[in-house]
C-alpha cells in the first residue's frame, strides 16, 4: 500500500469515527437535559454542544483534507 493510499484510509477510518461520536452526542438530546434541574442532568448540555460543534468542526476539516486529496 502506498503512503497515498494509507493517508487515504486513515482520512475515511477517521471520518467515520467522528460521524460515529456525532450521532452520540446528538443522541443525547442536550436541549432537552438542559430543561431538567441541574441535580438530574447526567452530563453538562452545555459540554455536549460544545462537543458537537468540536466534532463538525473536524469532519468539515476532514471532509476538506478528502476533496483535496
Amino acid at each position: 500500500m502506498t503512503s497515498a493510499d494509507e493517508d487515504r484510509s486513515f482520512e475515511i477510518e477517521l471520518e467515520i469515527e467522528i460521524e460515529e461520536e456525532l450521532t452520540l452526542v446528538e443522541s443525547s438530546r442536550p436541549e432537552e437535559a438542559a430543561a431538567e434541574p441541574v441535580g438530574d442532568w447526567l452530563f453538562d448540555p452545555t459540554d455536549a454542544e460544545r462537543d458537537e460543534v468540536g466534532l463538525r468542526n473536524l469532519l468539515g476539516a476532514v471532509e476538506k483534507l478528502e476533496g483535496d486529496a
